[in-house]
């Protein structure tokens, strides 16, 4: 089986089944598991399919993927994002952190920040922060939701609206290249707006397979964002519209 017919195959199997395990295929269809980690690249590559850990899925526009595979998806990736962001912001500063893998890993991140006082409503960064004694953390309240530890819905909104903070780093599940970000819970999109709303600079965190993913609410768009921590940005045009906006990008 020559390299397009396996990716066909691999593209079937995935529509199917809506996730691929990179040894099952080696195993089915007689190859290395190397060959195959090689098509999934590709395939995810051409926005095709997400990479997930062992194997990939397809790209969802309704709802996103478990927790556990986006916390490993693109993990190197995020933390080298995560480390430049964290070069944004100074020591004796307020910011918000919230839901998501990538502000997780900025929460890693500012582990040597001193006097910082951090506002989120993503239990996960309140629990990596509290190992920083030089941390002050404040978490919203809201309704919890368990698959990811993150506080949602109007009272985690309500609470954000009392602060008025130096930084807002957040995280989006899409991109279009229209430059909105997008998402997929409209009670986390109200409090990612309501943050926005609440800092003096907002910097966003989200690498470039963003750009091949959908979701259906909108977040609000780069031109609102001040910072744009990524790797690579698809669209030139795109690149220009944030040099119009002063929308400031920074490549990892």
């Amino acid at each position: 089986m020559n390299t397009q017919d396996r990716i066909d195959h691999i593209r079937r199997r995935a529509q199917m089944n809506g996730k691929v395990l990179a040894a099952d295929l080696a195993d089915e269809l007689q190859v290395a598991v190397q060959t195959i980690r090689r098509d999934l690249r590709q395939l995810c590559a051409d926005g095709l399919l997400e990479r997930i850990h062992g194997g990939a899925v397809l790209p969802s526009g309704v709802s996103n993927i478990g927790y556990g595979d986006r916390r490993a998806l693109n993990r190197d990736l995020k933390l080298r994002i995560a480390r430049r962001a964290a070069q944004l912001i100074p020591d004796n500063a307020s910011l918000f952190l919230n839901i998501g893998t990538t502000t997780e890993a900025v929460a890693h991140a500012l582990h040597a920040h001193q006097n910082l006082m951090v506002v989120t409503n993503n239990l996960n960064v309140a629990n990596i922060l509290a190992g920083n004694a030089g941390c002050d953390v404040v978490v919203a309240g809201g309704s919890l939701r368990r698959s990811d530890g993150g506080l949602v819905g109007d009272l985690a909104a309500i609470a954000i609206d009392q602060f008025k903070v130096d930084f807002a780093v957040i995280g989006t599940s899409a991109i279009d290249l229209g430059g909105d970000l997008l998402d997929f819970d409209p009670q986390e999109v109200r409090v990612s707006q309501q943050v926005i709303k609440s800092a003096r600079a907002t910097i966003l965190v989200a690498d470039s397979t963003k750009f091949a993913r959908k979701a259906p609410v909108k977040i609000a768009s780069l031109a609102q964002v001040d910072h744009f921590v990524t790797d690579r940005v698809p669209s030139e045009a795109l690149i220009n519209q944030c040099a119009d906006w002063g929308t400031r990008l920074y490549r990892v």
